[in-house]
């Protein structure tokens, strides 16, 4: 695969879970992706599903701990996972190397600002050259493509499919960010990677993408109880009561006990992906 390095490529449930690097013009630098290909006739062509991860993560963490390609498998789902920011020599970071920013933190947008505006654009990456690189070789229809993601991840999942409603047919998320403007994650990301503008943040919004007329058919997310972050930093009934004003089918599912890590995206990653295989046809 030209421009195309490998780097591993494993076995599972019939299909080969790999992991791919490249040189990206959007960041200028390398970066690196996952990519599950399930069980296929030769010639055949398959629905992708994209998942975003959330801060601190690359690519490795649902693919490590996400517990999704059995179902993959047997739904018949390419499954693309992404990194979450540039990395490299001479990308900036967080100045105080806190982890809500810089490094692991890319928040799914492309930054205006110094020192980030030469490699955080991580919008253009996954909205535009990502997928050109994966329709270009993998066995994917891109006529059929969904978007998911956790925390930050599902964040980008919403914002994207909010603004990208002919693209993708089916969008959920896992305690996702769904409204960065109104809390301190968001905030710090926004203001750092946009510039103070506030007006400038909307488009990167959920909440508020809606409230200025973006369109889905429905939305899938799952929340957790005792997730440390619910009150302060994810505030889920936002989603819920522009997705009522709106006219928005949501299905908000809040998971009693379960918290903000893996083995909560893990218990629920099955409902997601058959949620999405039914859309996806």
């Amino acid at each position: 695969m030209t421009g195309l390095d490998p780097v591993s490529a494993n076995r599972a449930f019939g299909g080969v879970q790999g992991v791919w690097k490249h040189a990206s013009a959007a960041t200028g630098t390398d970066m690196t992706f996952a990519v599950y290909i399930p069980p296929h006739d030769q010639g055949a062509t398959l629905p992708v599903v994209w998942y975003l991860s959330g801060l601190t993560c690359t690519h490795a963490n649902v693919m490590e701990k996400g517990e999704y390609r059995r179902a993959c498998a047997e739904l018949g789902l390419i499954l693309v996972a992404p990194d979450t920011s540039p990395r490299g020599e001479g990308v900036a970071d967080d100045p105080d190397g806190a982890y809500d920013f810089g490094l692991g933190a890319g928040f799914y947008v492309d930054a205006t600002q110094a020192p980030y505006a030469p490699h955080y654009r991580m919008w253009t990456y996954v909205t535009e050259e990502l997928p050109e690189i994966i329709g270009a070789h993998f066995p994917v229809d891109m006529g059929r493509q969904s978007i998911m993601g956790h925390s930050m991840g599902g964040h980008g999942a919403l914002s994207i499919g909010l603004r990208h409603p002919d693209r993708f047919r089916a969008v959920s998320a896992f305690a996702p960010i769904v409204a960065p403007s109104q809390v301190p994650w968001g905030q710090k990301a926004l203001g750092g990677y946009l510039g103070p503008d506030v007006a400038a943040w909307r488009s990167h919004d959920a909440v508020a993408l809606i409230e200025d007329g973006a369109r889905l058919p429905a939305l899938l997310v799952d929340q957790g109880e005792a997730d440390a972050f619910l009150a302060e930093q994810l505030r889920p009934h936002l989603l819920r009561e522009a997705c009522d004003r709106a006219g928005i089918d949501l299905t908000l599912r809040m998971q009693p006990g379960y918290d903000h890590s893996y083995y909560f995206i893990s218990t629920f990653m099955d409902d997601h992906l058959r949620w999405h295989a039914a859309r996806l046809g």
